[in-house]
């Protein structure tokens, strides 16, 4: 389903965007070494429930996943890359987490990703994988504009992740968002540009690059849902929901 949004459901994804870059920026603030994955879900469960929002995850059950998830926050440590759900894990010096976080709100969906480093013991390799993923964004974002096509986005995004040495995984990147929270188009992270849907305003499209240091192949978890690098290597993923306007994409989740 691909959904171009009235001027009523953009208002809402504003305030659902608003809200996830918000939540997200009020969650890296709490996050230190010692907190424990469960009490980062607890605190988005909290947030939620006070902004009346209603969270996209905890009754999510796809095909690629051991459903329902059950928490209301993806949160994806070190070797985890993407769907990390939370457990009961306290957080170390030097660990890289990834936080994952959709929400509807007054039936319109957002949806934003951010990893950063816990504590002092910041790894070179993992700033870098950051930033990385954050200018790949960057980039899509700036492909994202009337008249183009998804190809644009993927080409764009893909040339920052490759042009930096990472292997792109195709398997899992940005789609479209509106009254649920994956919907076509798949926006993979690397492709041609010229190909696919032509965009035009209205569409709200999540764009989330995401790297691995040393792979591109994934592993899944015990747990059913939790996408791990093949090799243990470190990860980093980035999002943000856009929407497509007359004058180019409008950056809905805005957050650090």
């Amino acid at each position: 389903m691909i959904e171009v949004m009235s001027a009523r459901g953009l208002a809402a994804g504003r305030r659902a965007g608003r809200f996830v870059g918000d939540t997200l920026d009020t969650l890296r603030s709490r996050v230190t070494v010692g907190t424990n994955l469960l009490e980062i879900d607890q605190w988005a469960a909290e947030l939620i429930a006070a902004a009346g929002a209603v969270s996209c995850y905890v009754d999510y059950a796809p095909p690629f996943g051991r459903g329902p998830f059950g928490k209301v926050i993806c949160t994806s440590v070190n070797d985890a890359v993407l769907h990390g759900l939370p457990h009961d894990y306290a957080l170390r010096d030097g660990d890289l987490i990834s936080l994952d976080f959709a929400v509807s709100v007054d039936g319109c969906v957002a949806d934003a990703a951010t990893s950063f480093v816990v504590g002092e013991r910041v790894d070179p390799q993992d700033q870098r994988m950051i930033e990385v993923t954050r200018t790949a964004l960057d980039a899509g974002i700036a492909a994202a504009r009337p008249g183009a096509r998804v190809g644009d986005i993927s080409h764009a995004v893909g040339a920052v992740l490759r042009s930096a040495g990472y292997r792109v995984n195709t398997d899992f990147g940005g789609h479209g968002v509106g009254s649920t929270m994956h919907q076509d188009p798949h926006i993979p992270n690397d492709g041609r540009p010229g190909r696919g849907l032509r965009l035009q305003p209205g569409l709200l499209l999540a764009i989330e690059p995401w790297v691995m240091l040393d792979t591109d192949e994934l592993i899944t978890d015990a747990d059913g849902w939790t996408l791990r690098s093949a090799t243990g290597c470190r990860t980093a993923h980035s999002e943000h929901t856009v929407a497509i306007t007359e004058s180019g994409a409008e950056i809905l989740t805005p957050h650090e």
